[in-house]
């Protein structure tokens, strides 16, 4: 009386009498919506892995893995501060450098075991290794420390050993760790020389590490795609929804930006050089051919940083403040109007000036965003127009990039249980309850509707006849075709004021208490 799982017993193939039990999936499938929280981020670091995405929840998190926040240009650590102040707590880090970065190194005995640094940058310079006597009697200890990070204490090594063995037992104790007790260290890479000398008690600081972070242009941080990615590319399948290269203000490279957008399912922030003005913004996007909801281009007014770490008030991208509260807010809101965090002042506001309706009109009609305060809601500092580089009214909101790519990346990663599957009444039905159950759920979140009768169901799904002839459906084909109604944005409140001694109020007009 064998008892298996649903498919897994060809039927017609059964002629001894036995009962057959098939375990049966429940009928109805729900999506789980895809995280549309996740921030990833371009730019260098004194530490860390390159070219690949690494994951990071907090600042905190993001400096033990990468180093501290460095006062240059295209700093990935100043990114992650700025975003992290306006909610990013999700975020998938990609550390570039210009090829020469280098790890640092140094020497325990003349040619006892050569150290070098996990990574290259100039972080590896604060590691120190000591050597001294273990804890059991005849062996050896090696602790290895890096600021921020707990000590890596290898102790009770080569004990009974002599000669060049002890140099070996030592690079192996760091390389593999301790059976038992600690893994490998994830700091440094030891090499055993040649030495036969006994060890002696000890230090070496790790010297002559660099960032490679000097030649890092725009197209360092674009990268190159391919079997080895790098830069943008290292981004590709990493499940981020909003993405930016830190300080990327080269104009050439924001077409490569919107296909990359465009492909991966990510609203691309974007930002003009610093000190940039409205006329040559406007003259760099149209130049550029930028006209794409999956590319959000802020202008070149820069916002000044308090970098508690530098001691310094500096001059930092717009990039992260956006991407960070965009990546905290659901994906059918805009990011219009919203206060944003962590900002001093920006070139405009220290100039003691604002914007113009005529300014806003301009970067508005050149789809351009812009921090600025005041907002309509009051005296703070937040995105003053809430679009995307597109030209087209009805999809160059903030969210429509988001929803769009939410919606859609959702259904492509939960509708795969239908392939392989027989075109049934049964099949067909139970992917129509899968879809309305999904777009339901956004329904009553609050995430879509219809304005004009909130009753009114604002989703459709298709899957008959009309749209599967029989033709079709015999070539393989299954056809659902999905509808839904977005929310809109409030972008234009017009309010009518009638006042005077000849106006007179109609107990019809009057709105109750």
């Amino acid at each position: 009386m064998p008892v298996t799982q649903a498919g897994a017993v060809n039927t017609t193939a059964l002629y001894v009498p036995d009962v057959y039990v098939q375990i049966q999936p429940p009928s109805d499938t729900y999506l789980n919506g895809v995280p549309t929280n996740i921030l990833g981020i371009v730019g260098t670091a004194q530490w860390g892995p390159v070219n690949s995405p690494v994951i990071v929840g907090s600042l905190p998190d993001a400096i033990q893995k990468f180093g501290n926040v460095q006062n240059r240009k295209f700093d990935l650590l100043t990114g992650v501060w700025t975003s992290v102040l306006n909610g990013a707590n999700n975020m998938r880090l990609v550390r570039v450098t210009d090829g020469t970065d280098v790890a640092a190194s140094g020497t325990l005995g003349a040619t006892g075991v050569t150290l070098t640094s996990k990574y290259t940058g100039s972080l590896g310079n604060s590691i120190a290794v000591a050597l001294a006597a273990g804890s059991a009697s005849g062996s050896w200890k090696a602790t290895v420390t890096l600021p921020g990070l707990v000590p890596e204490v290898f102790d009770n090594i080569a004990v009974g050993l002599t000669g060049n063995a002890i140099w070996q037992a030592i690079a192996t104790a760091i390389n593999s760790g301790i059976s038992g007790l600690r893994g490998a260290s994830g700091i440094i890479i030891a090499t055993a020389g040649a030495s036969t000398t006994a060890p002696v008690a000890g230090s070496v600081t790790l010297a002559s590490g660099t960032d490679g972070a000097t030649g890092v242009t725009g197209t360092t941080l674009i990268g190159t795609d391919g079997t080895t990615r790098t830069g943008m590319y290292a981004l590709r399948s990493s499940g981020a929804s909003v993405a930016f290269l830190a300080d990327c203000d080269t104009s050439t490279t924001w077409t490569t930006q919107v296909a990359f957008g465009l492909a991966e399912g990510i609203d691309m922030i974007g930002v003009g050089p610093s000190g940039d003005t409205i006329s040559n913004a406007a003259s760099a996007k149209s130049t550029a051919g930028i006209d794409s909801y999956a590319f959000k281009l802020l202008h070149g007014d820069w916002v000044y940083f308090n970098d508690t770490v530098n001691n310094v008030t500096r001059l930092v991208s717009p990039q992260g403040f956006i991407a960070g509260r965009l990546s905290a807010l659901g994906p059918n809101e805009s990011g219009l109007n919203k206060p944003l965090y962590g900002i001093v002042g920006t070139q405009k506001s220290y100039a003691n000036a604002v914007y113009s309706q005529a300014d806003l009109q301009a970067l508005a009609q050149a789809g351009i965003d812009v921090i600025a305060n005041p907002c309509p809601g009051g005296t703070y500092f937040g995105s003053r127009i809430g679009c995307n580089s597109s030209s087209n009214a009805v999809i160059n909101g903030d969210n429509y990039p988001r929803l769009t790519f939410y919606i859609a990346y959702t259904l492509n990663a939960g509708m795969g249980i239908y392939i392989g599957r027989l075109q049934s009444p049964t099949v067909r039905n139970q992917a129509l309850g899968t879809l309305n159950a999904f777009l339901s759920g956004l329904w009553q979140q609050g995430m879509i509707g219809d304005v004009t009768d909130v009753s009114k169901q604002p989703f459709s799904v298709v899957l008959d006849d009309s749209n599967n002839p029989p033709a079709r459906v015999a070539m393989g084909w299954m056809q659902i075709d999905v509808r839904v109604t977005y929310l809109s944005v409030i972008t234009k409140l017009l309010i009518n004021v009638e006042g005077g001694q000849s106006v007179r109020i109609s107990t019809q007009s009057i709105t109750p208490q």
